[in-house]
C-alpha cells in the first residue's frame, strides 16, 4: 500500500486505532503500531502523571509511530502537552475542540497533528488552522459524538470535497470490507475503534469486553444530547438517563445524573449496570477478543481479498 496517510505518519497500513478513554493504553497502542498501523494512547481518561508512564512504556515497547489522542476540553490539557513536547510523541490526534488553539503550538515543535471532525465546516476550518489530516467521524461511532448525527456514509465523500486534507474514515470501520468501502468514498485511511477495544490488548475491563462480545444490533443509543452526545449501551444507567430525558430534564439535570466517574465505573472498572459503557453500532458484528495483531492482519487480509474480487469481477449490465 502506498498513500497519503501511509506517509504522513509512516506506517505500513493506513490503520488508526481511536485513541478511546479506558480502552487505549500503551499495551494497545504499542500492539497497532508493532503490526503496520498507528497505535494511539487515548490521554482523555488519564491524569498527567499516568500519561507520561502510558508514553516511557510505550517507547519501549516499539521503535515504530505511535500518537496520542488529546480531547481539547481536557481539564488539563496544559500539563497534557507540556509531557507529550518533553517526551518528544511524534503524532497527536486532538479532538473535542477547535483545532486553532493547539495546533500551531505542536507543529513548531515537530509534531504532525490530525484533528476529529464531524461536519465537513469543520473540516475547511482544520485545514485553515493548518491541521495535516482529519479524522471524518461518523455518528455509528462510539463515545462521543458530533451532534449533527451525520453518518459515516454520507460524511466521507462531503468532507473529501470540502478539504485537501489527507481524510480518516471513522465510525462503523471494524472490517477489511468497510475499510474498503471508506476509501471507495475518499478516505485516504481508516481509525478503527471498537473493534480494537475488544481486543486482549485493550485496557478496558474483561467484564465490559464480554459484554460487547454479546451485544445485538440496537444495542447502542446516542444519549446525554444535551451535555456532549455519546452513544451508550442500554443497560440500567443508560435507562435513567433515558427516563430523564423523557421527562425533559435539563442539562444540569443530566449532569447530576452522569456525576464523575461514571466512564471509569463501567470500562475500565467492569460494573455493567451503573457505569456509562461506551461502544460503536459497529461492535454488534464482534463475537470474539482477539489480539490487535490479529485484528490487523484480519482487516488489510480481508481489504485485500474483495478489493481483488470486486476488480475481477466487476461487470454491470445496463
Amino acid at each position: 500500500m502506498r498513500n497519503r496517510i501511509i506517509e504522513l505518519f509512516g506506517i505500513k497500513y493506513p490503520v488508526i486505532s481511536g485513541g478511546m478513554v479506558w480502552c487505549s493504553g500503551w499495551k494497545l497502542a504499542a500492539a497497532v503500531s508493532n503490526n503496520g498501523g498507528l497505535g494511539l494512547i487515548g490521554s482523555g481518561s488519564m491524569h498527567p502523571e499516568t500519561l507520561l508512564e502510558h508514553i516511557q512504556k510505550i517507547k519501549k515497547a516499539t521503535n515504530k509511530p505511535f500518537g496520542v489522542n488529546v480531547p481539547l476540553l481536557y481539564p488539563q490539557v496544559d500539563e497534557l502537552m507540556k509531557i507529550i513536547v518533553a517526551e518528544k510523541v511524534p503524532i497527536v490526534f486532538t479532538s473535542a475542540g477547535s483545532p486553532k488553539k493547539w495546533t500551531g503550538f505542536l507543529k513548531k515543535q515537530g509534531i504532525i497533528v490530525a484533528h476529529v471532525i464531524a461536519s465537513s465546516y469543520f473540516a475547511k476550518k482544520c485545514e485553515e488552522a493548518g491541521v495535516d489530516a482529519v479524522v471524518a467521524e461518523g455518528f455509528e461511532a462510539g463515545g462521543h459524538n458530533g451532534r449533527e448525527e451525520t453518518t459515516t456514509m454520507t460524511l466521507i465523500p462531503s468532507v473529501r470535497k470540502a478539504t485537501s486534507l489527507p481524510v480518516m474514515a471513522a465510525g462503523g470501520i471494524g472490517s477489511g470490507k468497510a475499510m474498503l468501502a471508506a476509501m471507495a468514498l475518499g478516505a485516504d485511511g481508516v481509525q478503527v475503534g471498537s473493534r480494537f477495544a475488544l481486543t486482549q490488548e485493550s485496557s478496558a475491563h474483561d467484564n465490559f469486553k464480554k459484554l460487547v462480545a454479546e451485544l445485538g444490533e440496537g444495542a447502542t443509543k446516542l444519549s446525554l444530547k444535551k451535555l456532549a452526545p455519546v452513544r451508550l449501551i442500554k443497560n440500567e444507567f443508560f435507562k435513567q438517563v433515558a427516563e430523564a430525558e423523557l421527562r425533559g430534564a435539563d442539562a444540569g439535570e443530566l449532569k447530576t445524573l452522569l456525576g464523575k466517574g461514571r466512564a471509569k465505573r463501567g470500562m475500565f472498572e467492569g460494573d455493567l449496570e451503573q457505569g456509562e459503557l461506551e461502544i460503536g453500532q459497529v461492535a454488534a458484528q464482534f463475537k470474539d477478543i482477539p489480539s490487535a495483531g490479529d485484528v490487523m492482519t484480519r482487516l488489510i487480509a480481508e481489504y485485500e481479498q474483495v478489493r481483488k474480487e470486486l476488480v475481477e469481477g466487476a461487470s454491470f449490465n445496463f
